[in-house]
This record gives structure tokens, sequence and C-alpha cells, in this order.
């Protein structure tokens, strides 16, 4: 029996690899001789270094860079298959690395994200897998494109810092510093929103009151994105702000996408295909997922519902551990999930269930793997 246990973390309690060493556990109590493949996913957000490093047997390195804000601070990349490269923007210019009292769009860059591409670059790899999910920015990627060589110029020709504030005064843009290597650079971004850039459903109003910005902010951050889109499509030719995922990390998805010809996917699915997913599946004889909470919103391309839809293709059930279950989570079995077990057993605030996230973990892993080793013992089966 060949059992895959891949399931995103469970954000604020455990990492993907917590989880799994925790279902692992149950998984062998139930199934001793089983082949049990550890297998780390996330989408684009935090964890995915960890979960392809680990998934891949990779390397990490360090790199000094630039917070939000512009704070030195240490992060790490991966380093996979030898040649590539995954980063995460969130290392660099994550919502959490800001308190709720700093949290402004206005005044955020990806800056320090540019920075980690720069230091891959120096490293002499050319791929690269970038995962866009949980900036505290809304810069429309200028700080990215500032920190490897573009200029963003204001009515008198002087350099703008790249920050959100600054969308509405760019009237031009200079590429002769350009770093030359990155056009001989492959990159793939992983996003798992397909937020347009502007507009009611783009980046600024869809996703700028949750990093900070009031209503104020939000009118002076989509007027600035609109001018920002439209010196683009004057300078280049090109109007990508209507793109799938151009919206993604305020905006990032749009400038890797213009800017550095980076091909957008589906986080859930450029991990899969990086792992080699479906080749895995094909003599696996069930999949354990989970996330943190699976609502009826996780069919938009959260990682429990990417890792049914390829399963449904070849048959191999998939049951899922998660948090909680929201509003309408049951569509959640019209996509492949068979079931889903949540880990919180009683009624407790949600610290205690932080905290005691553990020991919740492997009680769903339990009852499930208990639930499945006595179908398998029903009769008439």
């Amino acid at each position: 029996m060949k059992i895959i246990l891949a399931p995103d973390s469970f954000k604020g309690s455990l990492t993907s690899m917590q989880a799994i060493s925790i279902i692992k556990k149950a998984a062998i109590k139930y199934f001793p001789y089983a082949n049990i493949v550890e297998l780390p996913i996330a989408d684009g957000g935090e964890g995915t270094v960890e979960a392809l490093v680990e998934a891949l047997h990779g390397e990490y390195r360090d790199v000094v860079t630039m917070d939000p804000i512009g704070r030195k601070i240490k992060v790490v990349y991966g380093i996979v298959n030898g040649d590539t490269a995954v980063i995460e923007t969130a290392a660099a210019s994550g919502l959490p690395l800001l308190s709720s009292e700093e949290r402004n769009p206005l005044y955020t860059s990806t800056y320090g994200t540019g920075e980690i591409i720069k230091a891959v670059l120096d490293d002499g790899l050319r791929k690269f897998i970038i995962g866009i999910g949980g900036s505290a920015t809304n810069d429309g990627g200028m700080g990215v494109a500032t920190a490897l060589g573009i200029n963003f110029l204001d009515k008198n020709g002087n350099k703008l810092k790249p920050i959100g504030e600054n969308l509405q005064s760019v009237r031009d843009i200079d590429f002769d510093g350009l770093d030359p290597r990155i056009s001989d650079s492959d990159i793939v971004v992983m996003c798992d929103v397909q937020n347009p850039l502007t507009g009611s459903n783009g980046a600024t109003y869809v996703y700028g009151r949750q990093k900070g910005a009031d209503d104020i902010a939000l009118d002076i951050l989509e007027r600035g994105m609109v001018n920002y889109a439209d010196v683009v499509y004057k300078k280049l030719c090109m109007d990508n702000r209507n793109k799938e995922g151009a919206g993604a990390a305020g905006g990032l998805g749009f400038a890797l996408s213009v800017f550095f010809d980076a091909k957008l996917k589906p986080g859930i699915e450029a991990v899969l295909d990086a792992v080699d997913f479906d080749n895995l599946l094909k003599d696996a004889d069930l999949v354990i997922t989970g996330e943190g909470s699976m609502d009826g919103q996780s069919i938009f391309g959260k990682v429990p519902v990417g890792i049914a839809k390829r399963c449904k293709r070849y048959g191999v059930p998939v049951s899922a551990i998660a948090g909680g279950m929201g509003r309408d989570a049951e569509k959640l079995y019209d996509v492949g999930i068979g079931s889903i077990i949540t880990t919180i057993n009683g009624s407790m605030m949600i610290d205690e269930a932080m905290e005691r996230a553990e020991e919740l973990m492997y009680s769903a892993a339990d009852r499930m793997l208990r639930f499945i080793r006595m179908g398998m013992n029903i009769r008439g089966i």
C-alpha cells in the first residue's frame, strides 16, 4: 500500500513537514507495512521554499536583504534540482514582518525580494520559481524592478522610491541599468489568486485594506496603479493589467510578467509540477492532504483542491484534515476530496487550539486512519 502525505502548512501552528510527521505516526499505527511518501506542499505563500526544498532534497542559502520598510533582515531561499532557485516574496516582503502599526501599503516595497533575485543571479543560477503570496506591498512590483536596475522617473526625470505612494508619480521608465542576466533567466511565478492589476477586483481594492490601507490610501493607490499601467503600456506597448494573477502581491505579478517575461501559474499547479506529483500518483492508493481552514472558497486555488483534482484523474482517493470547516466546505467533495476530518474535537478558543496543535493533529489523523482501516474490513465491499 502506498500512502502520500501532502498537506499544506496549518498557518500559525504547524508547518507542512510538522503536520506530515504527526500524520505519519497515525498511518504507521494502522498500516505498518505501507510505503509512506512524505510530500510537503505549499501554494506560493509562506512555506513554499521549505516545501520544495524538502520534497526535492534541495539546499538552503542565506541572504541579507530588506524588509518591506527597508530594515536589514536575513532570509533564506532554496536551490532544487541543482539549478533552480525557489524564492518566497513573503520572506522579504511579507505582511507578518510588520507590526500592525507599521502596515501601510503606501510606504512598503518589494525591493527586498528583488535583492534576493539579484543574489540568485550572483550565484550563477538562471531558473526561478517565485512564490508571491502573503506580501505587505502594493507597489506594482516597482521594488523588485528597481533592485534589478529599472528606474521609475517622475515628470522632472528624477528617480522615484519604489513604494505604493509613488505609483501616481511615474511618468517614464528607464531600462538602461537593467541587469542583463535577467534576460537569460526562466522565471515561473506561483500565484494563488487570479485578480487583475486594477479595478474593483484588482490588487488595491481586494487586498489593500488587509495590508493596512484606509479609504483614502486605497483611492491613492488605485489611481497610482492605473497611472503606472498606462505608463508601462506607452513605454512597452504591453497591457497586462487584466492578466490573471497580475494583481497578486500588490501588482508584483504584473511587473514580473511585463518586465521579465515571467510565466504566471496557479501556485499549487507549479508546485505539483515541480515535484512530479502525477508520476507519484500512478501507483498510489491513498493521498492525505489538508490545511488550516477549508470552506467553499478553497475551491479557488488552495492546496487540497489542487491535489484532489490531480488525484481524480488517476482515481486515487483523497482525504483531508482541516483545522476547521467553514461555510460551503461540502462543495469540496465535488472536486474530488472524499472526506474532511477536523482537528478541533471540542469547544475551545483559537489560542487553545494553536497551543494544542500537535495533539489535535494526531487525534484527527488517528480518527481518519482508524475509519479507513475499519472501512477496509467491512464485509461485502
